[in-house]
């Protein structure tokens, strides 16, 4: 490995990509999305057929609650330990992946394939590491999570890291030099998901992307720039896999305790396959994530949420003050605007009203990509949808340096489609 990344979080890996398959039936969507739309999952099932596929080394989210869950689980990992003994990978060690993904709507994403150091990352309320959750992590989604990865003998990635570079210092300088470096992938995403291409970086680029991360690195600098004089550095944010990379840490944590001291720093388990992406990218919009409750009395909840905030108010004439809360069900749609007291966001109102309501009431909250989605579902009597405003992406860093941790499921990076699909991996045991 180039010791120039030995101080840096984000490092070069040994990364396995798929051969001898078809890599438009290979690459699927993050485990994470159309979690309340099966028809998706049942379409990219009919389409991989029994091609060899990175379906079958995943388990969508939809599924973490099904009766054969367990043997889900089980098949997944034989399936991952069979696709290495049958050589369906080949090695690129010590590797760096240059990605450009054209999206559904004509817009370039540009990143950086690498593995996130463990040992600096932190999902705790209050982080000072260089790698910080950009949410609050829900506890009790990690053990289903951690079923799933802690016997698994590969990883693949759909966390994405943010680096705030203005300028453009680490990711777009590569976009000048891919006649310099080895083409790895070209090839049509499934279900909207665009086209992406990646480049394998060649030794002047590595040093290149270790140069200009350490550059933001440095302590003056991050001072400087976000007015934050003695706090710690803060390089990366985590933008979307949150949960994922707080799975990676515990099961990194259960590793160590099985092992002497002397050895953790050399566990394959301590890092985790993920993209970086300059949160400046001008592909990279802010979407909200709306919030749909299943089969409940919208109107009481509706009501219950008016009374939980004393001086909220119901009613299209409450807009242009306070925070807003348009929602939209079976009997209409109209707006509540809870005083600026109750939160820094509305996101964060709502989403502590919605955990203490639904835990004495009937009914079930969904996170929902997409308005007219949301608008769909809200349509159906017995439920209700919150549509949330956007996020100015901005204020990420700033808000998570001085503030901490937004409320879980504030924002996300573009529409379900856009997600990061999965393709590359990386032997973890």
């Amino acid at each position: 490995m180039d010791a120039s990344f030995d101080s840096l979080p984000f490092r070069p890996a040994d990364i396995l990509l798929p051969q001898g398959c078809d890599y438009d039936k290979w690459s699927v969507v993050a485990c994470d999305q159309y979690t309340s739309q099966p028809e998706y999952w049942q379409r990219v099932e009919e389409r991989v057929g029994r091609a060899p596929s990175a379906l079958r080394l995943i388990l969508p989210e939809s599924s973490l609650d099904g009766p054969q869950v367990e043997m889900d689980i089980m098949d997944i990992n034989a399936t991952m330990a069979r696709y290495v003994r049958e050589g369906r990978f080949k090695t690129l060690p010590g590797a760096m992946i240059y990605v450009e993904r054209t999206l559904d709507n004509g817009r370039v994403r540009r990143g950086l394939v690498g593995m996130a150091d463990l040992k600096e990352y932190d999902y705790e309320p209050g982080s000072d590491a260089l790698i910080r959750a950009t949410e609050g992590v829900v506890m009790s989604r990690i053990p289903p999570r951690v079923a799933v990865r802690k016997n698994a003998p590969i990883e693949l990635p759909h966390a994405m890291l943010l680096t705030d570079d203005p300028v453009g210092t680490v990711i777009e300088p590569l976009a000048a030099q891919t006649d310099a470096m080895e083409l790895l992938y070209d090839f049509d995403l499934m279900e909207r998901g665009g086209h992406i291409k990646g480049w394998l970086l060649g030794e002047t680029q590595l040093a290149q992307v270790a140069g200009a991360l350490s550059a933001l690195a440095e302590p003056a600098a991050f001072n400087a720039k976000y007015g934050a004089q003695g706090k710690p550095v803060m390089l990366f944010a985590v933008g979307d896999g949150n949960h994922s990379l707080a799975t990676a840490k515990e099961c990194y944590e259960r590793q160590k305790r099985l092992m002497p001291p002397e050895k953790w720093d050399a566990l394959p388990a301590r890092f985790a396959l993920c993209e970086l992406v300059n949160l400046h990218d001008g592909s990279l919009e802010f979407e909200p994530i709306h919030r749909v409750v299943f089969h409940t009395d919208p109107d009481a909840l509706l009501d219950a949420l008016v009374r939980a905030f004393p001086g909220a108010r119901r009613g299209a004439e409450a807009e242009g003050d306070g925070l807003p809360l348009r929602y939209v069900c079976a009997g209409g749609e109209g707006v509540i605007t809870l005083p600026k007291t109750a939160a820094q966001l509305p996101v964060g109102a709502l989403q502590n009203f919605l955990d203490g309501y639904l835990m004495e009431h009937r009914g079930r909250v969904d996170y929902i990509h997409g308005e007219d989605v949301a608008r769909e579902f809200a349509a159906r009597p017995g439920d209700v949808a919150f549509l949330l405003p956007p996020m100015e992406k901005q204020s990420l860093f700033p808000s998570v340096i001085h503030d901490g941790a937004l409320p879980r499921k504030t924002f996300s990076m573009g529409e379900a489609h856009d997600k990061r699909f999965y393709l590359e991996a990386r032997k973890i045991r």
